[in-house]
């Protein structure tokens, strides 16, 4: 479970001793965010135009396939000693990141189920399956982090951290699109290591193959959820909307697993490689309910992204350089500004109608 609020500085206990609460990482454009939205709009949303599924889904979350297997076992024991300082440094960072993210999904799924109980029941069940799933997950993360004398405060980031306000079809957007992209991005990561077990850095990766399940079935809940409001997924708006939103979590996961491609090499693999597969198959998944799909097989389609990928290194040299606050800023606008032109130039890349669409051979 969750643990309790506490200060972020004040101690953990954990099975080996203590570990220190760490201080949340510096929010930044790739890092995960918190997300409300208008709760009074969704629990006024009406179910019946794909009732029969969303029931089907929801039985499904009852029987929670899930419920025994985040139990650690013997290979934990000691398993964060046998690591190497470098690796063991992007390691406590990919379990942060991920840990932060699935703790964002709990707390809105929570708030959700319990905001909206009494006016749509079915949804806010759907919801609290959900936020059963995450808060199990960043528990798990959590405890691999105190294998190495640290953990987050998840109650201090609950109180203290920023929370954007997404509309209810922005907030479906967004966490299908975080479902699935978690899935593939789980389910490639453990196909590659039963090929290449020399490879298993840390035990916690053979618990990825039913995790990407919890996270396909939430996925397949907010397919169901448009599907069942089918203005979020009709008409122009809602085109480029989509556009919008799988260019967003595309850049962002791609600029942010090349500059940590550290840990990807720690595994065996390489992050660019990595990250066009599951793009690619995010890109397929996704083109079964939003009406268009990004052709990320275009030819300037990742030599766009590399550039983003230059000019955040530039960024962060400048961060890293000498000189005033003000003068950094000054430093820093030009590269902002050919990054928003970068995005700019993706976003008007013609899309692909999903009717259309025809996946690349791989």
């Amino acid at each position: 479970m969750v643990p309790p609020a506490a200060t972020a500085t004040s101690p953990a206990a954990t099975a080996g001793g203590t570990a220190t609460f760490k201080e949340p990482v510096k929010d930044t454009i790739l890092t995960p965010r918190f997300y409300t939205t208008d709760f009074e709009a969704m629990a006024a949303m009406d179910l019946k135009p794909n009732q029969v599924e969303l029931e089907a889904i929801c039985e499904e979350f009852r029987k929670d396939y899930n419920r025994h297997h985040f139990v650690r076992n013997g290979d934990f024991d000691g398993a964060a000693d046998k690591l190497d300082p470098d690796t063991r440094k992007v390691f406590v960072e990919f379990l942060e990141q991920s840990c932060t993210s699935e703790f964002s999904g709990f707390l809105l799924y929570k708030e959700l189920s319990r905001r909206i109980k009494e006016k749509n029941p079915l949804l806010a069940e759907c919801f609290a399956h959900m936020a059963r799933d995450e808060a199990r997950h960043a528990g798990f993360l959590n405890k691999s982090m105190s294998d190495f004398g640290l953990q987050l405060d998840l109650g201090f980031l609950t109180a203290s951290k920023a929370y954007t306000h997404f509309k209810p079809k922005f907030i479906f957007y967004a966490t299908y699109l975080s479902e699935k992209i978690g899935y593939w991005r789980y389910i490639a990561i453990y196909r590659h290591l039963e090929q290449h077990p020399e490879s298993k850095i840390y035990p916690i990766f053979n618990f990825f193959e039913s995790w990407c399940q919890d996270e396909n079935r939430h996925g397949d809940f907010f397919d169901a959820l448009m599907k069942a409001q089918p203005d979020t997924v009709r008409g122009l708006t809602s085109r480029l909307w989509c556009r919008f939103f799988l260019l967003a979590v595309f850049a962002t996961m791609y600029v942010r697993d090349v500059a940590r491609k550290e840990f990807y090499e720690a595994l065996g693999l390489d992050a660019r490689d990595y990250d066009k597969y599951v793009i690619a198959k995010t890109n397929e998944t996704s083109a079964r309910v939003f009406p268009v799909v990004l052709n990320v097989e275009h030819p300037k389609f990742y030599p766009r992204l590399e550039r983003i990928v230059s000019n955040n290194a530039a960024l962060s040299a400048v961060d890293a350089g000498e000189g005033p606050a003000p003068l950094k800023v000054l430093r820093k606008l030009p590269f902002w500004a050919a990054n928003g032109l970068v995005m700019a130039k993706l976003f008007l890349t013609a899309p692909i109608r999903s009717e259309q669409f025809q996946p690349a051979v791989r």
